[in-house]
């Protein structure tokens, strides 16, 4: 298991565009990815729990991997965030 904290950068955070390139990033791996803000921990894979999740601009959040593939997974999912989730 590896986990990273990322702070949210798009000025309107996860809506639906930035949700779906996260989700379609997440999907290319083996490994549970996930991410947790305060109690609530969320599916990456699913487009509809990120969204539920709220994530506003500026939000901390900790991405958890596990699985065969983990670290790669967390290195394109922290690169995709990193480069505006296509905005």
């Amino acid at each position: 298991m590896v986990c990273q904290k990322v702070k949210i950068k798009n000025p309107a955070g996860l809506h639906l565009r930035p949700a779906g390139k996260l989700c379609d990033e997440a999907i290319k791996y083996k490994s549970k990815i996930s991410f947790q803000r305060g109690t609530m921990i969320t599916n990456v894979k699913s487009l509809l729990s990120v969204l539920a999740a709220g994530i506003k601009y500026n939000d901390e959040i900790e991405f958890v991997c596990e699985g065969e593939d983990e670290e790669e997974a967390l290195a394109g999912i922290v690169l995709v965030i990193q480069n505006g989730l296509g905005e």
